[in-house]
């Protein structure tokens, strides 16, 4: 699971260097711009907890949680600011609030994981 979040990492860092180029070169809303950023920003941190969890700094589950968190978050945020740039229709309604949501959650998410591995003695 953790290999195919780390492609997911990648397909994030890739749409958001995308989305960044779009919004630099007046293609849409500055909001890609944000969305490029949240993409880029939480690609990086899918990584950082993957490493994380294979030194065994946090544990495996809730970092496995976490990532999968900030993928389907990073997904839907930036997916429905994209949708509503470039098809003028939100991905489905409360997309970017409900992917938002799920990416602070996975920080909450990485902070237990972090937090239990200590109390686990892990680090």
């Amino acid at each position: 699971m953790t290999s195919v979040l780390i492609v997911v990492a990648g397909l994030m860092g890739a749409c958001g260097v995308g989305l960044a180029a779009a919004a630099a070169h007046g293609a849409g809303s500055a909001d890609l711009g944000t969305a490029a950023f949240l993409l880029l920003f939480h690609a990086t941190a899918i990584l950082a907890a993957a490493a994380l969890a294979g030194q065994r700094l946090l544990l495996r589950l809730p970092a496995l949680a976490a990532m999968a968190a900030f993928a389907s978050g990073g997904a839907l945020f930036a997916g429905d600011i994209a949708m509503r740039t470039f098809q003028g229709v939100r991905l489905f309604p409360m997309a970017a609030p409900t992917g938002g949501t799920l990416l602070l959650l996975g920080w909450l998410i990485l902070a237990a994981a972090g937090a239990l591995a200590g109390a686990a003695g892990d680090s």
